[in-house]
């Protein structure tokens, strides 16, 4: 274990002015709260905090952030405080350590809903000060490389976090080594007969190669040497698991690979990184598709360099990557690299800048501003791991902007990516000067151009094709903005027919002055209110003439001699209510008032209609009225035909006997009792289940519909929330046909 002297020598070789006493104090106050705790392997409890510490500084971090390692477990593990934190060590050491413990407590391997809200906690924790992340990070490898000490039965829930979460947030800031020592353990812990099998047939080819790395280094050193270039060459076997992701990615098998060789040359600057290029492509024949220019187009977490494959000696394809040294720093340490001192100097003035200097932190920001979008957890969690695994393409406005997006975007992405007014009035796009559909898929170097119309709004199956995850978080506003507006056209039209029967006109002073009484803070709100049905028209002309009186209310139909039923007394309108087998149905089981005329009424197909839905009647000319509830899909057929909608609502003043059907959606755990603690829930509700059928059946996981006969809306929502608070389920919700 690392003495204390030890750990400020570490520190002071790369930073001579280094707070000593700083470092003292938080090294004994660390081992003496650990005292004789010991870790899984035997070892004192206080080794993993020093490791930690260690690692942190071979990234060549400030004091600050080395004391928090030290003191990183002290409020999970021990008997210390964060206000105890705060005076021995200053309130923001005390902040990062309590950032570091919540992360600590979080479950990033659980049931999705669970998983995706604590990943939003998570990168909210991060995103204050970045120093939480790289402790975090520097944790997660030291518990990596001790995880053969774990119980087993834990070792493949850590292994799957890191694998999921740490290792590409690693590589995301640009800390490729530590990334991809992360993503070997877990392999060799998730896949251990994969992970054997490839080490396996790299040191069999080792074998038969043995000499080749140190050849071409020699070779290309000499040749290099030769033009009057200074540089240092270094060859490498590609990790196991960089391989298995190729292998599985291009479906091809080990002997395939190409490229298991790779070199890099350091430099002294940009242009002699240009004049190795020269001599590399003279020297040996390139393979074509496989030249990347990362200079002059930097990726977004900072790396830089160039990428050529040649085929070398013994007709063995070798890639080089060539770079500068100080480019070489950031490949290796990533964003802590903007933390190395500069011009003799290191501390908190560089590390606080942390944040400005790094474009690798840009992606962390833009991640955060999603969480103020509205977005589920479950979505964000979904967009977040797309932009966190996908490599990038970089493609270009035509007056030459540079826009980064992840492998696989659209048009429609980079669309969004300019800004997102450009996403919402997009209906085209020119890829390198062709007018090209928008699901093509971008590849490097493409010049895009949007084609543009104002009248245009994001249709909402864009969201399935946009692979980013502004783009997809934009599409869901517009499209409930869409939706909010239509409801708001609805609303208006519903209140000024029923203004209009009550005698009076509907103004939209008269509306602002009952806002408040209603609940709502702006007109717009109140009419989609009205629209959506949170809100009846009836309640909307009450409030604003206290006096009115709808005589219409409380009527109930009466039945005719043909099986059809008088809607309202004398007005001549008639309907039949159909039911499961023969179409019709008793009188007093679907009261409704609010139309006039002499039209035949039906209901649509699986409607799933309640008492206490919203309904709307769609007027077809020669065949009637149908009526719908307001959020069923079949509705969007009418939106452009608003003059055939007519406002319609049931009469529920007289007792009700007869039940309605309902469905509902429900997933869950795959146990045994869990269906019948769902039938216990639902009987016990009163609630009768008419029909169960399994739509999808998973290993952790199975869907079901249920078609149940309920009193009215207020029970089925009472079903729906007992059924969503039981433990065994995931997830219910109501379907509408």
């Amino acid at each position: 274990m690392m003495r204390q002297y030890e750990l400020v020598e570490r520190v002071q070789r790369f930073n001579p002015n280094a707070d000593e006493a700083l470092l003292n104090k938080a090294y004994v106050y660390a081992m003496q709260k650990h005292g004789s705790q010991t870790r899984a392997s035997g070892d004192p409890f206080f080794s993993h905090p020093l490791e930690v510490a260690a690692i942190l500084t071979n990234l060549r971090l400030d004091d600050a952030t080395i004391a928090v390692a030290l003191l990183h477990d002290t409020i999970e593990d021990t008997s210390a405080t964060r206000d105890e934190i705060d005076r021995l060590f200053g309130p923001e050491i005390g902040k990062l350590v309590d950032g570091l413990t919540k992360i600590k407590r979080l479950d990033l391997v659980s049931k999705r809903a669970k998983q995706a809200e604590n990943f939003r906690k998570l990168l909210l924790a991060i995103a204050d000060d970045v120093r939480v992340l790289l402790v975090k990070l520097a944790d997660r490898l030291h518990n990596m490389r001790t995880l053969h000490h774990m119980p087993e039965h834990k070792r493949g829930r850590i292994a799957e976090e890191t694998m999921e979460i740490y290792a590409p947030l690693a590589g995301r800031m640009g800390m490729h080594d530590m990334r991809e020592e992360l993503e070997d353990i877990a392999f060799r812990t998730l896949n251990p007969d994969a992970y054997e099998t490839i080490t396996e047939r790299l040191a069999a080819l080792e074998q038969r190669n043995e000499s080749l790395i140190t050849d071409i280094e020699a070779d290309l050193t000499e040749r290099l040497e030769e033009r009057g270039i200074s540089a240092v060459v270094r060859g490498r076997e590609k990790r196991p698991y960089s391989i298995f992701r190729k292998m599985q990615s291009k479906s091809i098998a080990f002997e395939q690979l190409s490229d298991i060789y790779g070199f890099r040359v350091i430099v002294g600057t940009v242009e002699a990184c240009y004049r190795v290029l020269g001599v590399v492509h003279t020297t040996w024949p390139t393979v074509p598709g496989r030249f990347k220019d990362y200079l002059s187009t930097p990726k977004q977490n900072d790396y830089r360099s160039i990428h050529t494959t040649v085929v070398g000696p013994s007709r063995q394809r070798v890639e080089l990557q060539i770079r500068t040294s100080a480019m070489e720093r950031v490949a290796e340490y990533g964003i802590a690299a903007h933390a190395l001192y500069k011009d003799g100097e290191l501390g908190g003035r560089n590390i606080a800048k942390l944040n400005d200097e790094s474009r690798a932190y840009e992606w962390l920001r833009r991640t955060i501003e999603l969480l103020a979008q509205g977005d589920t957890p479950e979505e964000f969690l979904e967009n977040t791991k797309l932009e966190l695994f996908h490599d990038q393409v970089f493609c270009f406005t035509p007056k030459g902007r540079l826009i980064a997006l992840p492998r696989g975007a659209t048009p429609i992405d980079f669309a969004y990516a300019v800004h997102t007014d450009i996403g919402n009035t997009c209906v085209g796009a020119k890829i390198n000067g062709q007018i090209m559909p928008l699901v093509t898929e971008l590849r490097n170097g493409d010049e895009v151009d949007i084609v543009r119309s104002q009248a245009q709004t994001p249709p909402p199956a864009w969201e399935s094709l946009a692979v980013t995850g502004k783009a997809r978080a934009a599409i869901r506003r517009a499209t409930r903005e869409s939706a909010r507006q239509q409801y708001g056209s609805l609303g208006r039209h519903i209140l000024e027919r029923a203004f209009l029967r009550a005698g009076h006109t509907l103004t939209d002073d008269r509306l602002a002055g009952v806002l408040v009484q209603l609940g709502h803070s702006n007109l717009a709100d109140l009419l989609a209110a009205v629209g959506r049905g949170d809100i009846r028209a009836h309640d909307v002309i009450h409030a604003v003439y206290p006096d009115f009186r709808d005589d219409r209310l409380g009527t109930a139909p009466t039945e005719a001699e043909d099986g059809w039923f008088d809607l309202e007394p004398g007005s001549g309108m008639k309907f039949r209510i159909p039911d499961a087998e023969s179409g019709t149905g008793s009188a007093h089981s679907l009261p409704i008032t609010g139309l006039t005329g002499n039209l035949p009424i039906s209901f649509a197909p699986e409607g799933g209609a309640v008492p206490g839905d919203r309904i709307v009647g769609i007027l077809t000319p020669g065949v009637g009225v149908t009526i719908y509830p307001i959020q069923s899909p079949a509705l969007q057929a009418f939106e452009e035909e608003p003059e055939r909608w007519l406002d319609v609502r049931w009469d529920m003043s007289g007792d009700q006997h007869d039940r309605f059907p309902a469905r509902i959606a429900v997933s869950a755990l795959n146990e045994p009792g869990s269906l019948a603690a769902i039938a216990a829930t639902i009987a016990d509700l009163d609630g009768n289940i008419d029909n169960l059928k399994m739509v999808h059946r998973a290993a952790d996981f199975h869907e079901m519909i249920i078609d149940l006969e309920v009193w009215d809306l207020k029970h089925l929502t009472r079903i729906i929330n007992q059924l969503r608070a039981k433990t065994n389920v995931s997830n219910v919700q109501r379907e509408i046909g």
